[in-house]
């Protein structure tokens, strides 16, 4: 995801990044602890803007002229508070909609309670969380931690489906005290026959290098019931997509089905057990693969090259436009 204008460092309280290039026993062993997130509670501004981009598409962004599709990644940890300043740039009423947070009913983002932005206005969305506890009467109530996303509730439809459509979609990452902090961070949101609104058989791919911890947000939007599927890795399906210790019950998998709206997200280790490479993702209902609702997990060796990978050529179609690639933590 590209983080422009967005600082990983801030927002999660200085954690520093820690990136691991062997995946011998003795190397892990040696290497440092994997970073984690700290306690949330604090109260955080940001400003989010919805804009045009080429070809009809629309987007959300950090700054002017920055909108990307997806929109950028947001991250607060259980606790927080995020007041997001949304300014509407363009010519048509527009939201902003969050699914697994707590918020009030004026920041819901929809026509039925006129918590939509106007074309040239803005408006502060308040987003708040909370961690696990009991309730009054001895209940479990679930802690806000998980993989979520926003979009438009209001483009075309009462509902956003035009919004959604064109692009107006991103992911949100609510983290628990502990939680083990990624290297790299990707967004795969596979909106009606599309990765990202991008063209058939046009990526996205998504590169890391051996070694590192990547963790993948996976979005579904559309009409359409999908697969997920990552070839060579595998993750636990929990809300962390990690293996707590070695008598973790969680199913280990590496394909999960996916409808309209459903969000989760998982960690791997790139290149772990089976090393460097142009591992496929995609999904797996066979039309839609056939279709190219396929990308690549351009695994590199330290040395940056990609064993067997032949760029553009006959087992990756040209893609027009540039792969997302996101920064560093």
């Amino acid at each position: 995801m590209d983080r422009r204008g967005f600082n990983r460092r801030v927002l999660l309280g200085g954690a520093a990044a820690a990136t691991s290039f062997s995946l011998a026993p003795e190397a892990v062993a040696a290497a440092a602890p994997a970073p984690t997130a700290p306690a949330g509670g604090e109260v955080r501004h940001l400003k989010l803007y919805a804009e045009k981009l080429r070809d009809g598409q629309m987007g959300y962004g950090f700054e002017k002229g920055a909108a990307t599709i997806p929109g950028p990644l947001i991250e607060c940890n259980e606790g927080d508070t995020l007041h997001i300043e949304f300014e509407n740039t363009m010519d048509v009423a527009v939201s902003l909609h969050v699914h697994g947070l707590d918020y009030e009913i004026t920041s819901d983002g929809t026509r039925l309670n006129n918590s939509q932005v106007a074309p040239g206005a803005t408006r502060t969305y308040t987003w708040r969380t909370h961690a696990p506890g009991r309730r009054e009467d001895g209940t479990w109530r679930a802690g806000s931690a998980g993989y979520w996303h926003y979009h438009d509730h209001v483009l075309g439809t009462e509902h956003g489906t035009g919004g959604i459509r064109k692009g107006l979609y991103g992911p949100v990452v609510v983290r628990r005290k502990g939680d083990v902090l990624p290297d790299r961070t990707f967004t795969v949101v596979f909106n009606d026959m599309s990765i990202n609104n991008k063209l058939a058989h046009a990526g996205p791919n998504f590169e890391a290098t051996v070694g590192e911890r990547v963790e993948f947000v996976m979005i579904t939007h559309g009409e359409y019931y999908h697969t997920f599927h990552l070839h060579g890795h595998r993750w636990a399906d929990n809300r962390t997509g990690t293996l707590t210790g070695p008598d973790d019950p969680s199913q280990v998998i590496d394909n999960k089905i996916v409808g309209p709206a459903n969000s989760f997200g998982f960690q791997v280790i790139a290149g772990e057990g089976v090393g460097a490479g142009a591992w496929m993702y995609h999904c797996h209902v066979q039309s839609h693969a056939d279709m190219g609702m396929v990308g690549l997990f351009l695994v590199k060796k330290p040395d940056g090259t990609i064993p067997g990978h032949e760029p553009h050529g006959p087992h990756e179609p040209h893609n027009p436009h540039k792969p997302h690639a996101p920064d560093e933590h």
